[in-house]
């Protein structure tokens, strides 16, 4: 995986780590799994708990922190982002991690995607990076 592809996985995968994060908390990285589990919270614990396990002590203790912040702070945005940059440094460095994560992804189905936008100044895409709508506003620099 190449970096826009692990932006991609984690973009993919964050929601299901983060709903894993807020069913169980840091009980998600050691919980055995269960059967009757949601099938996204069970995807999600399968995720951190495959970081978790590739993880040095120091890694370990510092996705520990991550998924207990994220835990305590119940909120679905912050819990992403706080997650997404742990899974990216996470994924950089460890190619292996990297192909059993991506297999755990189910393969995006081939096929047409349907995007509107309506209304004034309303965008629509599939992947969009910077998005800037109305009067005045500076595009960010680089």
């Amino acid at each position: 995986m190449v970096s826009a592809e692990i932006t991609e996985w984690v973009q993919q995968a964050g929601p299901a780590a983060t709903a894993a994060v807020s069913a169980y908390g840091t009980a998600v990285l050691t919980r055995v799994e269960n059967t009757a589990a949601e099938a996204t919270v069970s995807l999600g614990q399968r995720i951190l708990q495959a970081v978790w396990r590739r993880q040095d002590e120091a890694g370990r203790a510092e996705l520990e922190r991550v998924v207990d912040e994220a835990a305590e702070e119940q909120d679905d945005t912050y819990t992403t982002a706080v997650l997404g940059r742990q899974l990216k440094r996470a994924l950089q460095d460890d190619p292996v991690l990297r192909q059993e994560l991506a297999d755990l992804l189910p393969a995006p189905t081939a096929g047409t995607a349907n995007v509107t936008a309506s209304g004034p100044r309303s965008i629509a895409a599939l992947h969009i990076g910077t998005a800037i709508t109305g009067d005045g506003h500076t595009p960010p620099r680089s």
